[in-house]
């Protein structure tokens, strides 16, 4: 079983228990519907929300700052990252997309985005 796979697998496995305990609806969903559309914008909105938490970490990202701040927890950091794979596989599981068709389209965009960059794009 591929890495991705079991990511998905401990998601899906996380939605079901919000489905028990939560009230979550049911997956996967119908995209056309309107209820559906409004909780993946939430979904995400949140995903959204721990990027920006982890760009909170990033202390010299700021063009104004003239001071270099050396401290940095890496190990914060990586869980925010890791709380936006968190909400990102739920919005595809939620969408119905499978790890498969995520592999997928991510390779032939990368093949997409190289060709792109030595064809002069």
């Amino acid at each position: 079983m591929n890495l991705l796979k079991i990511m998905f697998k401990q998601q899906r496995d996380f939605i079901a228990l919000l489905q028990k305990y939560r009230d979550h609806p049911n997956i996967p969903f119908d995209i056309t519907d309107k209820k559906s559309q409004q909780f993946l914008r939430q979904l995400a909105f949140e995903c959204m929300g721990e990027l920006f938490e982890a760009n909170i970490h990033l202390k010299n990202s700021k063009s104004h700052r003239k001071t270099n701040i050396v401290e940095f927890d890496r190990d914060k950091y990586i869980e925010e990252l890791s709380d936006v794979l968190h909400y990102f596989f739920g919005i595809a599981i939620c969408s119905g997309v499978t790890s498969d068709e995520l592999y997928e389209a991510y390779m032939t965009k990368g093949e997409t985005n190289v060709k792109r960059i030595l064809d002069g794009y």
